[in-house]
């Protein structure tokens, strides 16, 4: 393989902050932000949705909204039609 034209391959810590489980694979992508994790530094990489907090991993309905869209809609247009609650 060629020299220097490859993604830096190695380990890193992603964290989902909607219910704050942090998990190592490897990755090339890039960041900025570091966390210790199990004593070791790692790069880090904040997501908000992973396999523990998606809808169809986990069984259970939940808005992640990050930016109050939801709240906004629900404001003005209320629960009329709504089916689904929101689960705490």
């Amino acid at each position: 393989m060629k020299d220097g034209i490859h993604p830096n391959y190695r380990e890193v810590l992603f964290h989902d902050v909607s219910n704050d489980f942090k998990f190592i694979t490897r990755s090339t992508i890039s960041t900025k932000d570091k966390a210790e994790f199990e004593g070791k530094e790692y790069p880090l990489v904040k997501i908000e949705v992973s396999a523990e907090s998606h809808p169809f991993y986990t069984g259970k309905h939940k808005i992640v909204d990050t930016a109050g869209r939801v709240d906004k809609f629900r404001k003005k247009f209320g629960t009329v039609g709504s089916k689904t609650s929101v689960a705490n």
